[in-house]
């Protein structure tokens, strides 16, 4: 069975109204991932196996990550079982809170994974996002917003247009992004065969265009703008000087 990336086609949970910025978990030290999950066992069900299954497909990591950070974004990309969220279903939902206190179970894990993720080389490049619905309504022209949470996308628009995805038919939209600073987790990915491209939490947006075909096909071209104030704190203070960072 062809395995299905949901998390191309969640553009729809995103809140696009203001939050505070994502501060406090750099503080943190780093430790392995089985000690960063450890304050996630009661929010995260059965969260210590799928440890085990990342830890042991990150022992040579590529793109000098440690094992850990590697092991790191494969938890973040496995799928649970239907009957229980997956860990990416709920650290999605939580930084799209308004109540930042609830991200701090998180913050262990998160130092690790975005410790691996400012790594890996920032691309610039068109990605995309889709959804089925049309939600130009909440994208108007020239306006300017975030995405609170991590945002999977494709390189490829082949992908969505698959019958797995959102198809040919029927009312869909489309997010071209001109993207600065995404990663290409595909080597540090569960599912290594999909050319998965991750935009990191709080990244900052401004409305292009639209454009509508006669097949109830809507496409809103994004560009990557850098925000008026940081919104995502670095890692590690080595990286808070890069260019391509946040």
């Amino acid at each position: 069975m062809t395995h299905i990336n949901s998390r191309l086609l969640d553009a729809s949970e995103e809140r696009l109204n203001a939050l505070a910025p994502l501060h406090g978990y750099a503080e943190e030290r780093l430790v392995s991932l089985e000690d960063a999950v450890v304050p996630l066992r009661n929010l995260i069900h059965n969260i210590d196996v799928r440890v085990w299954t990342a830890t042991n497909r990150s022992e040579n990591p590529t793109d000098k990550l440690t094992p850990d950070e590697s092991a790191a974004i494969i938890l973040y990309t496995i799928e649970w079982d239907p009957s229980h969220p997956s860990l990416y279903l709920v650290l999605n939902g939580t930084l799209r809170l308004e109540d930042r206190r609830k991200l701090v179970p998180w913050f262990s894990f998160l130092k690790l994974l975005l410790t691996g993720l400012y790594k890996l080389p920032s691309i610039r490049c068109t990605v995309w996002r889709g959804v089925r619905g049309d939600l130009r309504s909440q994208y108007k022209l020239g306006a300017k917003m975030t995405w609170w949470a991590f945002s999977s996308c494709t390189a490829s628009i082949s992908v969505l247009e698959s019958e797995q995805y959102l198809g040919t038919s029927g009312t869909r939209t489309l997010f071209a992004i001109e993207c600065l600073n995404g990663k290409d987790i595909k080597r540090h990915s569960y599912f290594a065969q999909e050319e998965e491209m991750l935009l990191l939490p709080c990244t900052h947006f401004q409305v292009i265009s639209h454009l509508s075909s006669n097949d109830n096909l809507h496409i809103i071209h994004l560009r990557e703008i850098t925000p008026p104030f940081m919104l995502l704190e670095p890692p590690d203070v080595m990286f808070a000087s890069k260019k391509n960072l946040r």
